[in-house]
């Protein structure tokens, strides 16, 4: 006899998932429906009584629910398996010393701005901070429906061009820093990790000082001996919290390591010549001679650097979503 439907955990729960989603998208859509229809008898009213007051709300409603379309046609989007699931945003300065540092802590900021906005729960996980100023690596974890499904299109090499603050000339100067965003993996999703391949070290949280420096080894790094991959949590009070924070962290880069080798092998046998993310430069962020930010996927441009700095970034993620969907075909 064939498995029953409460004999398939995993496929039941993938199932409703995609039914919860669903049905939040015909949700969306039904309260934007009967808002219109409020609007559209406001409308009539107004212009039967030539009330201005009533007019100017209804133009007022109709801006809202145009915004509200522009978020309802982006929650289509979202539509990958894992894009429902919380983000894990690394962040690793590139080459030219103190300057890629500082601007690594920028965009730090940035995508903490952003989470904050977007009403996400944003946790500090890991944070090497650089010998001068700003940080050399960084782990920001953002906690909420769709996180990942936004931020995904944000991986990739970010470019600054800027007068630098810590060239005493005043020169022009180019920094990188790289951005991986990786999906945290559900308890239900199965990654096998062997306990002989893994190397734990702890040591002391690393700060800036004062009352408050960790003086127990609580922080944990764990090293996956067979892939290389190194994971480290700091962010939590006590060695266990960080180890789990940090297990699943690890979890989230294999099972990541998995999907991207399935998909390498799909592209060949598709025959397609994909260029990697990794390593490619999606962004420039310049602050002189002029300002602009400009992606360099979609082209999408905002003349307000500092807007974006403070983590308004929702017209990139919303080009990004569409050009992506465009490139699926």
């Amino acid at each position: 006899m064939a498995p029953g439907f409460w004999e398939q955990p995993e496929k039941a729960q993938k199932v409703m998932q995609e039914l919860t989603g669903l049905k939040d998208k015909v949700q969306s859509f039904t309260a934007l429906y009967l808002r219109w229809e409020d609007l559209n008898v406001l409308r009539e009213l107004g212009a039967e009584e030539a009330d201005p007051v009533l007019l100017s709300e209804v133009e007022q409603g109709l801006a809202e629910l145009n915004a509200g379309l522009d978020r309802w046609h982006l929650l289509l989007l979202i539509s990958g398996p894992y894009d429902r699931n919380h983000a894990l945003v690394t962040l690793h300065a590139g080459a030219g010393g103190t300057e890629a540092m500082d601007w690594t802590e920028m965009l730090l900021r940035m995508y903490t701005r952003w989470g904050e906005q977007q009403g996400y729960q944003v946790e500090l996980l890991n944070l090497l901070p650089g010998e001068e100023a700003g940080v050399k690596s960084a782990i920001l974890a953002v906690g909420g429906e769709n996180a990942y499904g936004y931020l995904k299109g944000e991986m990739g090499v970010h470019r600054l061009v800027r007068i630098s603050p810590f060239d005493a000339s005043g020169r022009r100067h180019t920094s990188f820093a790289s951005v991986e965003v990786l999906p945290e993996v559900s308890d239900e999703i199965v990654v096998q990790i062997n306990a002989d391949d893994l190397k734990v070290d702890t040591y002391r949280s690393s700060g800036a000082g004062g009352q408050h420096v960790n003086k127990t080894e609580s922080a944990v790094r764990i090293t996956h001996l067979p892939s290389g991959i190194v994971v480290a949590c700091q962010g939590e009070r006590s060695q266990l919290q960080n180890r789990a924070t940090a297990m699943r962290m690890l979890q989230a880069k294999l099972f990541e390591r998995q999907r991207q080798a399935q998909e390498a092998a799909y592209n060949q046998l598709r025959g397609d010549q994909q260029e990697i993310a990794w390593g490619s430069q999606i962004r420039s962020y310049v602050f002189h001679p002029y300002s602009l930010v400009k992606d360099h996927r979609t082209n999408a441009e905002v003349g307000n650097v500092q807007a974006v700095m403070n983590g308004e970034i929702e017209s990139f993620i919303s080009a990004y979503l569409v050009w992506a969907a465009k490139q699926r075909g």
